[in-house]
């Protein structure tokens, strides 16, 4: 993990995140309940699919903020190497995405 500059945060932004990493966490907690209660598997499938959306709703949040604020930086500012391994890291980010 690099890192090139300190983000500053938005206050309500990071609330945000939290707030849905929260919720993530809780419907995980309950999709172990759901597993160990042996439930009817579409809906253990449709709560694991609740916890993606969640999760992915945060990541989108998450890479916005480094794309309008690390990389703007590092591609405006930086060195060439620097700028090469920032974008080195959003290709493997989405080869890890797409896997």
């Amino acid at each position: 993990m690099m890192n090139y500059v300190k983000v500053p945060k938005i206050k309500n932004e990071k609330a945000n995140i939290i707030h849905r990493l929260k919720i993530a966490r809780g419907n995980l907690t309950k999709l172990i309940d759901m597993v160990e209660n042996d439930l009817y598997c579409i809906d253990l499938i449709i709560q694991s699919l609740a916890i993606r959306k969640v999760i992915k709703a945060s990541e989108n949040i998450i890479l916005k903020r480094h794309l309008g604020i690390c990389f703007k930086i590092v591609i405006t500012r930086g060195r060439i190497k620097e700028q090469e391994k920032m974008i080195k890291e959003i290709i493997e980010l989405k080869d890890f995405h797409n896997r």
